[in-house]
């Protein structure tokens, strides 16, 4: 449940999330490979989440 005195919307996305099973990740990483990563995705179209998904899915497959 969020902090404070969240609005309906905000528990209503914590709720699907949590049963579409989403979850937070956070990651140090270089500033200029995010740059460059973020451009990257624009100009191939995709967005960052999902082409993150498909690398880590790609990798999790490449170890298996």
């Amino acid at each position: 449940m969020p902090k404070g005195n969240p609005k309906a919307q905000t528990i209503a996305s914590e709720k699907y999330q949590k049963k579409a099973g989403y979850i937070s990740k956070s990651y140090k990483l270089k500033k200029a490979v995010v740059d460059e990563f973020a451009v990257a995705c624009q100009r191939a179209g995709v967005s960052q989440a999902k082409q993150l998904t498909q690398m880590m899915e790609d990798f999790i497959r490449g170890v298996e």
